[in-house]
Formats: C-alpha cells, sequence, structure tokens
C-alpha cells in the first residue's frame, strides 16, 4: 500500500440521454475519465500537499488505479437543482491527518452545498481533536471555535451544482479530491 503525498480537487457536470454515459460526461468535464476510480473513506494523509488540477493530472497515466473521495448526485428531472461537494478540514499540528468528506444532494446552492460539506470535514476533524462545540450552532459560529482552539488551520471545500436537463436527459454533478502518490 502507499500513503498519498499529493491530491487535488476537481469537479463536473455530465448531461446525457442514459444514466452511466451522463457520469461519464461529468468525469470528462473534470478531467478524470481516464482514470480507474476507486473511492475511499475520509481520512486526508498526514504530509500530503494540495497541488492544483494541472500539476496532479501530470503525475497520472491514462487508466491507473487512483484513489479519490468522490461525491455525485444525478438526477432526470428537469429543473431539480442538484448538488455535490468534497470539504476538506487540515489540523494545526504537522504529522496529524485531516477529514475529507462528501456531500450529495437537491435544493441547495453550489456555496450552501460547499459549506456544508466544509462544515462537516471540521465537524469530524473537531470531534477526533477533543474540541468542544455546539453541533447546533451555526457553521461560521463553530468554525470560530475550531480556529481559536488553535487545532485546526483550514477549511475549504469544492462544490458542482446544476439544474436537470430538459428532455428526458440525465443530468450528472460530482465533486473529487484525488490522491496521487
Amino acid at each position: 500500500m502507499y500513503v498519498p503525498r499529493y491530491m487535488f480537487f476537481t469537479k463536473g457536470v455530465g448531461v446525457a440521454k442514459e444514466k452511466l454515459a451522463s457520469f461519464e460526461n461529468a468525469l470528462r468535464n473534470a478531467r478524470i475519465a481516464h482514470l480507474n476510480l476507486v473511492t475511499v473513506s475520509s481520512i486526508f494523509p498526514p504530509h500530503c500537499n494540495i497541488i492544483d488540477i494541472d500539476n496532479g493530472l501530470k503525475r497520472l497515466e491514462p487508466g491507473e488505479i487512483t484513489h479519490c473521495v468522490m461525491a455525485r448526485e444525478e438526477s432526470r428531472e428537469p429543473g431539480r437543482r442538484l448538488v455535490a461537494a468534497v470539504g476538506l478540514a487540515l489540523p494545526s499540528e504537522k504529522g496529524m491527518y485531516g477529514y475529507l468528506s462528501e456531500h450529495h444532494g437537491f435544493g441547495e446552492t453550489e456555496s450552501e452545498a460547499g459549506d456544508y460539506a466544509e462544515d462537516l470535514a471540521a465537524s469530524m476533524l473537531a470531534n477526533t481533536l477533543g474540541i468542544e462545540f455546539d453541533a447546533n450552532k451555526d457553521y461560521d459560529e463553530r468554525r470560530e471555535v475550531y480556529t481559536m482552539s488553535g487545532k485546526i488551520v483550514d477549511s475549504q471545500n469544492i462544490a458542482a451544482a446544476a439544474l436537470g436537463a430538459e428532455g428526458n436527459y440525465w443530468t450528472t454533478v460530482l465533486a473529487a479530491a484525488i490522491f496521487v502518490k
């Protein structure tokens, strides 16, 4: 096994008559259709560096088995808002792992979905680090508690949103964190 040393974010939207083709088009839009993607759970490895998509893609070969955290949503309902987001929370302590989270659903904006995924990741990391917080508080209030603890240094997200296509077509949205050796 290996521990990834790099990770990049990507997102995509696809539309097609067939559900699978819609997903393929979303992968193409996200620039990762040439990879054999294997989804994994939510740990951001210690000492992993976030790089941009161009740098990340240069490190991957077509057909390579590539681990990722992916959120994906699909619908054939015209006008329905679909969202997919991946959130990331990083600890301040070097050598400690962070958390990634996936969120997918309907009816939210891209920004709302991204904030929700980021909140999920930060909450998971806060629990791991023993930061006490009120889960019923607004994320902005909890973020202040996380920041003031000095234990969480950064959080971010990537999200995709689209409206379901007209004409009996499938629409797929995806957001992903792609791991690279």
